[in-house]
């Protein structure tokens, strides 16, 4: 494979920090690589190395001549008064854009919630941080750098990302490099992966699992190879003093406890043990809800009010695990908001919505709330982290083990001098740990967590997850991270316009049913490609994708209510007196005479130019999830044939239930791949 770009023994600090130490690496054509690291260690750094946006104190970076490198970072870069459709396409004529397939992919993936009038200005920051990593993935690149590009995506959302990328590189074409602490995504795109940490970067082959693994033995290896050194030396020690040979028996004590960990696997959640221990402590009754209805006020004279919850009736039982998905501003917060509710009490996020229908919470119930934005520590900003811990002298019981808070700070992966830190001095991963140690150490009953695994990287969410696998209580998520939610909850719920559905079948029937969903998306397609404040373009905003898109016509950028509290008027949307869209299209643009808008008709020429692009839209999308069905029809197949070689020969009965289950399986997957070879035909001719 071609070399592309790499660096060259290079070095940079900051201060009295080493970043990167003689670092030399490579990438080629075809290369996926993920970066992991703990955070601080210079994942990002590394990036704006290889990227040329910083030069290293030694050593050089080389890439080849004329190399393109397209680059997304955590910065919010996009702001001020231009609408989202000018940053996208800038001035380029409609017809030239209208037929890009990759640019409609794109826009159908990650900005169905933003309408293309909106102003930058009014968009919160994850919505103007999709809506660059939108911009960028329109365009071609030879090496793409991506930044936690998960950041601020749904579920859904990271889905299609990871899809999109594996088409884009599947032909080796181009490099993908990704900085993430997701690992399914890591699992799913990358065919390498770079840890950073102590100013190195070590390789491994493979996606996140096969990191982990390779990492494992690499660090068995490095212990026996250190256990043999001390073997070696055991004799110069010996005529030492005592405490010297004490010394020396310290670090044995370590070696036998890596070895244990590297040899030995994590024992599976017992939920009936869990579920008994958190009976003890909480009762029959934890939270219930009776037709629970919130909605907030309208943003404006033309919409009604927005209704976020609809007359829900949900009960909560002692030492339930419930992971809640849905998309982006479908309401998931403000679920959570409502189990906070106890008598007259109402959270002040709720302070302004409408509420309806009744919130129960049992006696015995104790409750701590997670948010994403970390408010139970502002109270403590000026305060050291020894002086707030110092409040919690008990033990607590996690997994069966007695932990204090020196044992905490150690399994969260602090160090020693964290404790005279100044809590409004720490970053945003030591802020969401300590939150969440301050929480298990005020021994709540039911814990209600929203995005925990926000700036954690991938070993900091692996004790997060093992800590809350071991705590006995009640434990609601809402996290876009597959892997925290399946290590962490037994039931998911999907929250989707308005309504609260159980997941039978897991995260994989809520992917299920995004796939029927994006088959259709005429009305979004119409909204983006039609010129603004033609007839044609209010139509589709009326009739709008995830029937929403007249609600964003009028208030702009959607978040969790909708929009932004100053809300964001589309330029097209109102005429210059404030009528609706049409009315004020008819004013800009000015009538023919047959009653018809120039502008309407300029725009239903250049649709009809397009349509054949949109048909050729449809059917690839329609290959990308008949393609997700298969792999997953796949899995199934492979997990029937896997229990059909565990269950006894003699057992006919069993044996023959199971083949029944695998016919009907083998049939569905011919089906879907007779209709995967109809589209595909389609789509090639």
């Amino acid at each position: 494979m071609a070399y592309l770009l790499g660096l060259e023994k290079a070095s940079l600090s900051f201060a009295l920090k080493c970043v990167l130490d003689k670092v030399s690496l490579g990438v080629e054509d075809g290369d996926c690589i993920g970066i992991v690291g703990r955070n601080g260690d210079g994942k990002t750094s590394l990036i704006r190395v290889l990227a040329g946006k910083i030069q290293p104190d030694s050593g050089r970076c080389i890439p080849v001549n004329n190399l393109r490198i397209g680059l997304v970072t955590q910065d919010d870069t996009l702001c001020g008064e231009s609408c989202v459709r000018d940053v996208l396409f800038g001035t380029r004529p409609l017809y030239e854009w209208a037929k890009d397939i990759r640019a409609r992919d794109v826009m159908g993936g990650l900005l169905r919630d933003i309408h293309p009038q909106a102003l930058l200005k009014n968009l919160s920051g994850g919505q103007r941080r999709r809506v660059n990593l939108a911009r960028v993935l329109m365009q071609s690149w030879d090496v793409l750098i991506l930044d936690e590009p998960t950041n601020h995506l749904d579920m859904a959302g990271i889905r299609w990302l990871a899809f999109h990328l594996k088409q884009r590189f599947k032909q080796q074409k181009g490099a993908l490099l990704v900085v993430t602490h997701d690992r399914w995504f890591l699992d799913d795109v990358c065919t390498r992966m770079w840890e950073v940490h102590d100013g190195r970067v070590e390789p491994f082959e493979g996606g996140f699992s096969a990191y982990i693994l390779q990492r494992v033995e690499r660090e068995r290896v490095r212990d026996v190879t250190w256990e043999r050194q001390q073997n070696k030396l055991r004799r110069e020690l010996a005529w030492l003093a005592r405490g010297a040979r004490a010394r020396a028996t310290k670090p044995k004590f370590h070696v036998a406890q890596a070895k244990a960990l590297a040899g030995a696997q994590a024992p599976e959640r017992s939920s009936l043990t869990l579920n008994r221990m958190a009976a003890t402590r909480l009762g029959k009754e934890v939270i219930s809800f009776q037709g629970l209805s919130v909605s907030y006020p309208a943003l404006s004279p033309h919409t009604p009010p927005h209704t976020v919850l609809n007359d829900i009736t949900w009960s909560i039982g002692p030492g339930d695990r419930i992971g809640i998905v849905g998309d982006n501003g479908c309401g998931k917060t403000t679920l959570l908001q409502t189990m906070q509710i106890q008598h007259e009490h109402i959270p002040s996020a709720l302070a302004s919505a409408t509420i309806s229908g009744k919130v129960k919470i049992g006696k015995t119930v104790k409750r701590a709330f997670l948010s994403q934005h970390l408010s139970m520590l502002t109270p403590f900003e000026d305060e050291c982290v020894r002086a707030v811990i110092s409040r919690y002298s008990r033990r607590i019981m996690l997994d069966g083990v007695a932990k204090t808070p020196s044992d905490l700070l150690m399994d969260l992966g602090f160090e020693q001098s964290i404790v005279q830190k100044r809590i409004g001095s720490l970053s945003g991963g030591e802020k969401r740990r300590l939150a969440l140690m301050l929480i298990l150490l005020d021994e709540p009953n039911v814990i209600i967590l929203d995005e925990p695994g926000n700036d954690l990287d991938v070993d900091m969410l692996a004790a997060l997850e093992d800590m809350l696998n071991g705590w006995p209580g009640t434990l609601v998520v809402v996290t876009h991270d597959r892997y925290l939610m399946a290590r962490t909850t037994d039931n998911q719920y999907v929250l989707s316009e308005g309504s609260l559905i159980h997941l039978a079948g897991g995260v994989e029937a809520y992917f299920d049913a995004l796939d029927v969903r994006e088959v259709s998306d005429d009305a979004l397609c119409a909204l983006w490609f039609s010129a603004p404040g033609t007839r044609d373009w209010e139509q589709a905003a009326g009739n709008g994708a995830r029937g929403a898109a007249r609600e964003a016509l009028d208030v702009g950028a959607g978040g969790e209510r909708g929009g932004a509290s100053s809300g964001a008027v589309g330029a097209g949307a109102r005429g210059a007196n404030g009528a609706d869209g049409a009315n004020g299209a008819r004013s800009s643009h000015g009538e023919t005479p047959d009653g018809s808008t120039s502008a309407s008709k300029s725009a239903a020429a250049k649709q009809a130019a397009a349509k054949p692009a949109v048909s050729h839209y449809q059917l690839k999308k329609q290959c990308a999830s008949l393609e997700r069905k298969m792999a997953t029809a796949h899995k199934k197949i492979d997990a029937l044939r896997l229990e059909m070689h565990e269950v006894a020969p003699s057992d006919f009965e069993a044996l023959g239930k199971l083949q029944v289950q695998l016919d009907e399986r083998l049939t569905e997957l011919n089906s879907l791949e007779d209709e995967w070879l109809v589209l595909s035909e389609q789509l090639e001719g």
